[in-house]
Order: C-alpha cells, then structure tokens, then sequence
C-alpha cells in the first residue's frame, strides 16, 4: 500500500505499518491517528516516543503491554494500568501506537 503525505508517497505494509522507519513524522503520526479516530494528547506522545525510542535505542526493542504499563507509571508518576493505555490506544498499545509510531509490525502475540 501506499499513502501521500505532504506530497509524497509513502510505501505501507497492508496492515498500514512503515515500510521504511525513516518515512516517520510527527505529522504522519497525526494523520495516522487520525485514519484511527485519534486525537494525539500529550500522553500519547509520551508512549509513540517511548516506543520509538526503545526501537531506535535499543537493538529493536518492541515492548508488551506489560512493560509499557510500568514504564509510564514511571514517566507519569502515577500508577496505571494496562487499560490507561488501552483508552490511548483501543487497538492496542503496543501495535497501534507502534504503527502510529512507525515502527515495523511486531510479530509478537498479545500484550503480554
């Protein structure tokens, strides 16, 4: 699949995740949300940087449900749980917000 942004055209998998990383901005991350129905606050700007960062940072890195739950409840200050990122993310934190993020599609099963 392919998408315009800005004027140029962006090759997607057929389940709309990046082919290539480095296509990803902060503006497709919004029309990306978007095509989903979000609206990008704060938080989920916390979550798409951490994921992208734990990619980017650290040998591929796609954290669970799990892991994301304890990292932001560092980052909040504040004790979550997994369905504080679900109203994030309703299709789920860790796939949609990676998609959002663009990241490759993970093959992982679950979110934990």
């Amino acid at each position: 699949m392919t998408i315009e942004f800005e004027g140029k055209a962006i090759d997607t998998s057929d389940s709309g995740y990046l082919i290539n990383i480095d296509d990803w901005s902060e503006g497709l991350a919004e029309t990306l949300a978007s095509a989903d129905s979000l609206d990008l606050g704060e938080r989920h700007w916390d979550v798409i940087h951490y994921l992208r960062d734990e990619f980017i940072n650290n040998a591929g890195n796609q954290p669970n449900t799990r892991t994301m739950v304890k990292e932001m409840s560092d980052k909040w200050n504040d004790k979550i749980k997994s369905k504080d990122l679900y109203d994030l993310f309703p299709g789920d934190p860790s796939k949609q917000g990676g998609r959002i993020a663009g990241l490759p599609e993970s093959r992982r099963k679950g979110g934990y």
